[in-house]
């Protein structure tokens, strides 16, 4: 599965941010459920327009996104 089969960015769509194909559900959206340790089928069950395919893509669009970005992040300030 390629995750740009299923997820698309149209600036006239929520801002431009990235959607899965044919809603207005934000990839930020799954992910942050996901990092939120809500499950799956919790999110299935929340966007009933979602497919489980939908949701694989938004965890390996993220993890391109993370191989070509590098976010740097300060020192440990030791106490």
């Amino acid at each position: 599965m390629n995750w740009k089969d299923r997820i698309s960015v149209d600036q006239f769509v929520c801002h431009g941010q990235a959607c899965i194909n044919g809603t207005r559900i934000m990839v930020s959206v799954v992910l942050d459920n996901l990092a939120a340790n809500v499950s799956e089928d919790e999110i299935l069950e929340s966007y009933p327009t979602l497919k489980r395919d939908d949701i694989k893509a938004t965890i390996a669009y993220a993890a391109e996104l993370a191989r070509e970005r590098v976010i740097l992040l300060p020192d440990k300030i030791a106490a």
